[in-house]
């Protein structure tokens, strides 16, 4: 294993001392229990997000906190959730008075936690709305899941609920765009190696040269199919045809093309998939009103990429052009 790190067991923290020492105008780091949370925390008189997951996701999710996306983000060990008392802590530090919403990809552990934290939080008379997404088509159960697990669609909803918190709309509100987001968003991602998770020391699993695997989950599940390798425009469009297939979406919908790295992949492989997956949009009669592309819901290091679609409309399209100012994600400020 060759990688950055000094002792396995202090990656997730010093990664985050990293983040606090880099953008200390953005977000600060709280330890033991871990979460970052925006520096200007509370925001009274706001609805507050809070999202969190295993590490080895980055720039998921600590990298979205900040202005017009999330006001905290709890993260686990590498692969492994977070645990209840974090989140109860990052709601309690960032809460403003308006409730707050948890986002939570559906991975058992994830939901199990938040469940458990939104209850307590109640108890401290914290009011609290859940919204699980669940938007990958690849399969329906997983090692991690009951049902679809959460993927790209989560960068989206982080995006589109945290600038509607900034327009000051109400929890339930709020919590509404994030189920829109949910049926309207559908991802679907792949992997030509695999990734090793720092305390295991060797790949997770076993993927020959010549070969790569459709439908890949981003802690390294089994996907749909393994296969050999074939041409970027042809693993493009296995992943669009069946997110596209299963929305459905229709002629002439506005849709938000999301081309994601899973962490090994570089940018210019990340364009010329771009390119495929925008044509194959127009094809389709579909009208790519939006993008974001780059490495934004990673796998450590894993080569692949995963293709999200969303469904747009006048809300979503304003909410997505609302400025944003976080370390990984900024336009508009």
């Amino acid at each position: 294993m060759k990688k950055l790190i000094n002792k396995t067991e202090d990656v997730v923290k010093e990664e985050l001392e990293g983040i606090a020492l880099a953008h200390p105008d953005l977000v600060k780091v709280h330890f033991e229990p871990h979460y970052v949370y925006r520096a200007n925390s509370p925001v009274k008189g706001k609805v507050a997000l809070v999202s969190g997951g295993g590490s080895g996701h980055e720039p998921m999710h600590g990298g979205f906190v900040g202005y017009g996306m999330l006001h905290a983000a709890c993260p686990g060990a590498v692969f492994t959730s977070p645990t209840p008392d974090q989140m109860l802590e990052a709601a309690k530090t960032v809460d403003g008075g308006k409730g707050v919403l948890f986002i939570v990809k559906n991975y058992s552990g994830d939901v199990m936690n938040f469940e458990m934290a939104a209850d307590l939080a109640k108890m401290e008379d914290i009011e609290v709305e859940s919204v699980i997404i669940d938007d990958d088509v690849a399969v329906q159960d997983s090692l991690y899941t009951a049902g679809r697990r959460g993927v790209g669609s989560t960068v989206l909803a982080e995006k589109l609920c945290g600038a509607a918190a900034e327009q000051g709309q109400s929890l339930s509100q709020v919590a509404d765009i994030c189920r829109k987001v949910n049926a309207n968003g559908r991802s679907m991602g792949m992997a030509l190696t695999s990734c090793t998770v720092p305390h295991v020391g060797k790949p997770t699993f076993d993927l020959p040269e010549d070969e790569m695997e459709i439908g890949i989950g981003i802690h390294g599940e089994p996907g749909r199919t393994r296969m050999k390798l074939k041409s970027a425009d042809e693993i493009v469009e296995m992943l669009m045809t069946a997110v596209i297939q299963d929305l459905p979406y229709k002629k002439s919908d506005r849709v938000l093309l999301f081309v994601n790295s899973m962490g090994g992949t570089p940018l210019i492989e990340l364009y010329i998939a771009y390119r495929k997956a925008h044509q194959i949009a127009e094809n389709h009669g579909l009208v790519v009103a939006r993008n974001l592309v780059g490495p934004y819901i990673t796998s450590l290091e894993m080569a692949g990429m995963s293709v999200t679609l969303l469904k747009l409309d006048d809300e979503l399209v304003s909410l997505w052009d609302a400025p944003v100012h976080t370390p990984a994600l900024r336009w508009g400020t």
